[in-house]
């Protein structure tokens, strides 16, 4: 009857969707870069006709408004969220004819915010409800964080989570497969969602989720103890979103000189290089700081940089730099204030470049039998909380620039889960004037090389 076309965008661990009866097609909660679903449905020759939106979202700006602007689709928005733009407003209990052979079933599922919103796939002709798209309510394995509206909301709408997702599992068949917007390393998850797993259905999730095993007081107090924090930028993308964001501008930013970046970061603007970490922590120009190009990059920069900071990117390429805008501007940073190729290119007007070393633990382990040094830890609470090596300083990344002047004496080995929040970090910490080693390392190797480890007593009272 209809065909699902997942959009993934692994950067922010979300999935948009196209659907279509071969001519006809709607679309559930778009990324801000709609091109692709533009060129998506034209090689298909699907006539987009509806955009949904299961929620206002929290994590990225949405690019449903730009897309039905441009399709000349209808926009279906809550009725309940208040924003700032005309759309076609739904409530739970509404049927959306689409095409010639789809249906559009909406239920209200509280719990990722007030106004959550699922919506069932059926068959026009039978009524089966062939899927249903959950947005932030239920995760293949999991369910949607309830805190991201403020903690004083947190208890009441991780209760109406789990009635939420009772409901989907009560009132809609085993066969229904689910497709979720968040919970594929979005931290819209509450926890975990199931590792490997690429497709499950309302079974599936009836028989493992475990929101759906647990009464709803241990269900609350459990989620709530296992929310760790997430990056600053989400409080900028409810109102963004809610006040109507135009598409992404993917022009190409201005090709900027050496002297312009250098005056650029002296005004406290930002130069990122997308570069490798090693390479950059090999030579990089002083004050630019490391993020390296990947599907970390969003939201640790997101993260860290100030709202409204001027950027240059530094990159390997101009297709380096193009696919970093656009993963920004999904998070809404439009300054990209210019860019630049790597040092290579410069090294007539920067013969010296800023450089520091990258070690592993089995050498952090071998230079603390001999002197002293500073570790830093720059993983979040939990991580932490999990265990950490003994006698390091704890930090976590996005703190990490606020608590500059209380760090212990240089030098400073800095460490985290993989490597990358520790390039990211180190390259903070010399650009602040430090002098510091970046452990590019997995933290599992610690214990292996004979680094004592401690766990925080509230993860021990858990365990």
């Amino acid at each position: 009857m209809a065909d699902i076309v997942t959009i993934q965008t692994p950067s922010l661990g979300d999935r948009s969707y196209l659907v279509s009866d071969g001519a006809t097609g709607f679309v559930v909660d778009p990324q801000r870069d709609i091109d692709r679903v533009l060129t998506l449905a034209a090689g298909r020759g699907i006539a987009v006709t509806h955009v949904f939106e299961t929620h206002i979202h929290n994590d990225y700006v949405t690019g449903g408004l730009a897309l039905a602007r441009t399709t000349g689709a209808a926009y279906h928005v809550n009725a309940a969220d208040a924003v700032a733009f005309d759309r076609d407003p739904v409530a739970d209990g509404d049927v959306v004819p689409v095409g010639r052979s789809m249906r559009v079933r909406v239920i209200a599922t509280p719990g990722h915010t007030f106004t959550h919103l699922a919506y069932a796939l059926e068959d026009a002709a039978t009524g089966e409800v062939v899927a249903v798209f959950t947005g932030g309510s239920l995760l293949h394995g999991s369910a949607g964080r309830p805190d991201l509206l403020g903690a004083e909301h947190a208890p009441a709408l991780a209760a109406a989570q789990r009635r939420s997702l009772r409901r989907l599992a009560a009132t809609l068949p085993d066969q229904a497969v689910v497709y979720p917007t968040h919970g594929f390393g979005s931290f819209c998850a509450a926890g975990p969602a199931a590792s490997g797993t690429e497709t499950s259905t309302i079974g599936d999730e009836r028989r493992a989720n475990p929101a759906l095993a647990l009464d709803s007081d241990p269900y609350v107090a459990g989620t709530l103890a296992g929310l760790d924090d997430y990056p600053a930028y989400y409080a900028q993308m409810g109102p963004a979103n809610a006040a109507g964001p135009a598409a992404a501008d993917l022009i190409p930013p201005a090709l900027v000189g050496v002297a312009q970046i250098r005056r650029r970061i002296a005004e406290g603007e930002w130069a990122v290089d997308l570069r490798s970490r090693r390479a950059f922590a090999a030579g990089h120009l002083p004050g630019s700081l490391s993020f390296e190009y990947g599907d970390n990059l969003v939201a640790n920069l997101g993260w860290l940089l100030p709202p409204g900071t001027p950027v240059t990117l530094i990159g390997e390429s101009p297709g380096q730099v193009s696919d970093a805008q656009r993963d920004l501007t999904r998070i809404g940073v439009d300054r990209i204030a210019g860019m630049a190729g790597p040092p290579h290119e410069w090294r007539e007007e920067v013969p010296h470049l800023a450089s520091y070393p990258v070690s592993d633990f089995e050498a952090l382990a071998a230079i603390r039998r001999d002197q002293p040094v500073a570790v830093l830890d720059v993983r979040r609470r939990l991580e932490w909380s999990a265990g950490h090596i003994e006698g390091a300083l704890h930090v976590p990344l996005h703190q990490l620039p606020g608590r500059l002047p209380g760090l212990p004496p240089d030098p400073i080995w800095v460490h985290c889960q993989a490597g990358y929040r520790a390039s990211v970090a180190a390259s903070v910490l010399h650009a602040a004037g430090h002098a510091v080693t970046a452990i590019d390392d997995d933290f599992g190797n610690a214990a292996r090389y004979g680094l004592p480890l401690t766990v925080a007593p509230s993860a021990a009272a858990a365990a």
